[in-house]
């Protein structure tokens, strides 16, 4: 493609027949869309040459950064031997073999099989309905309901959107579907009043125990969270909550379910999120680092508590997907491990560049505009505030977060807002000159918003 021809033509091209994601099309037409065109480590640039450092790492996944040769040219030898086979009819391909054997040595010792998706909503879907068939197998057929958390995200499928919390999700397509019920999120700041942490923690946790009642424990199949809820706002638990959650649903004889969608792969200076926190899930779904962005691929990690049935018992387990364990993408995932394992990232996280960036993100929530900066291993927020001392929100908190995103964006860096909450989350190969210049930027734009809000 031609510079001239991406330069004229691809954003009127755009606005005339591509839909996007979570998008108002009239306005985004009106806008216009920012075209990016090329990356390289943690930067990228749009077809007008402007570059932005990537604090969020493309859509949370972009773990070992933009530009490895090492990816691309494995893919191209993958195309070349065998571009695609599918892994029906008892068949399996190379590359898909040793990606369940790769992803499921980091996991703990109870995840010793994986099911392959296309993406982490299918991998939400995929899991939803293991659960069920999991407790049809073993005699207890009436344990289908779902608790999952307000505010969490789980997929845009029907039903991921679904096991999400998000109520203008909800709103659309008369959602969430049958069998799924939510209960409150671990979001001290803004919902946890007069308590500490500790007791805001525990608090929350209980309500699965209390909704567990409620619903009656043979009519319960699973509960589902994310470590660290991503699209939600970056909300970290108290260091209460997930202990009791593990002791619930152990003791009340339902699933556990951590969405590692985000959260795998490193972020956390972990493999995975449950490691960070110490608890043990029956499921997982995963996909974003996993491939690190680079080809579309996701999965269901399945403790040897439920997987034994499947295999056991299940006969059939009637799902699937034309591209599960797609041996290009499956070749894309095992180079970004073993990238991710080589450069030892996930370590560097947890011991080098996680803790520099708590340093330097946290001294943020020094700035007037700011009520806390809580981190953990490259994953951020900045809760916005009108006034520090009791943290009162302001009125239209989308509006806030916006303008604090678009002046950041105006210096060259890209943060995500959600609501009042500034969310970032960098590749893991970041250096901490990088680390730097996110928190100088960022707080360009914060002197900029404070400046407009108290105008």
């Amino acid at each position: 493609m031609s510079d001239t021809y991406a330069r004229s033509n691809i954003a009127g091209i755009d606005a005339a027949h591509h839909l996007h994601p979570f998008s108002d099309m009239k306005k985004l037409n009106a806008d216009g869309t920012r075209i990016i065109q090329r990356g390289e480590g943690v930067h990228i640039w749009d077809n007008h040459g402007r570059k932005y450092l990537d604090g969020f790492a493309g859509l949370w996944c972009v773990n070992v950064g933009y530009g490895r040769r090492e990816i691309t040219d494995a893919v191209a030898r993958q195309m070349n031997e065998l571009p695609y086979y599918n892994t029906f009819f008892g068949t399996t391909t190379t590359p898909a073999t040793l990606l369940a054997e790769k992803v499921t040595a980091h996991a703990g010792p109870s995840f010793n099989h994986v099911f392959f998706t296309g993406s982490g909503s299918e991998a939400n879907d995929t899991w939803f309905r293991m659960a069920r068939v999991y407790w049809s197998a073993v005699g207890k057929p009436s344990k289908k309901i779902v608790i999952a958390r307000k505010n969490g995200y789980h997929g845009s499928t029907v039903a991921g959107a679904s096991l999400g919390g998000m109520k203008y999700m909800h709103e659309q397509g008369d959602l969430p579907i049958p069998g799924i019920v939510h209960i409150g999120q671990p979001y001290w700041y803004g919902e946890g009043g007069e308590l500490s942490p500790a007791e805001f923690g525990l608090k929350v946790a209980r309500e699965l125990e209390a909704k567990i009642d409620e619903l009656g424990e043979d009519n319960v199949a699973a509960f589902v969270a994310e470590p660290v809820q991503g699209a939600g706002g970056v909300i970290i638990p108290p260091d209460t909550y997930w202990p009791e959650i593990d002791r619930i649903c152990k003791a009340r004889n339902i699933l556990l379910v951590t969405d590692e969608v985000i959260c795998g792969f490193g972020r956390l200076g972990e493999w995975f999120g449950h490691q960070y926190f110490g608890v043990e899930p029956d499921l997982a779904p995963i996909a974003k680092g996993l491939s690190s962005g680079y080809l579309p691929i996701g999965g269901v990690l399945v403790a040897d508590r439920v997987a034994d049935v499947l295999i056991n018992d299940v006969g059939d387990f009637n799902h699937g997907f034309t591209y599960s364990g797609h041996p290009v993408c499956a070749a894309a995932a095992l180079e970004n491990l073993r990238i991710i394992e080589d450069e030892r990232l996930v370590e560097r996280v947890r011991d080098d560049i996680g803790p520099y960036f708590a340093k330097v993100w946290g001294a943020l929530g020094e700035h007037d505009l700011v009520g806390e900066a809580p981190s953990v291993g490259l994953m951020g927020a900045l809760q916005l505030t009108a006034d520090k001392s009791n943290r009162k929100r302001f009125e239209k908190p989308d509006a806030s977060g916006a303008l604090v995103r678009n002046h950041a964006l105006a210096n060259g860096l890209i943060l995500r807002a959600t609501g009042d909450r500034m969310l970032a989350s960098p590749p893991l190969v970041i250096s901490r000159e990088g680390i730097d210049e996110i928190a100088r930027i960022a707080k360009l734009a914060l002197d900029a918003a404070w400046k407009e809000l108290k105008a």
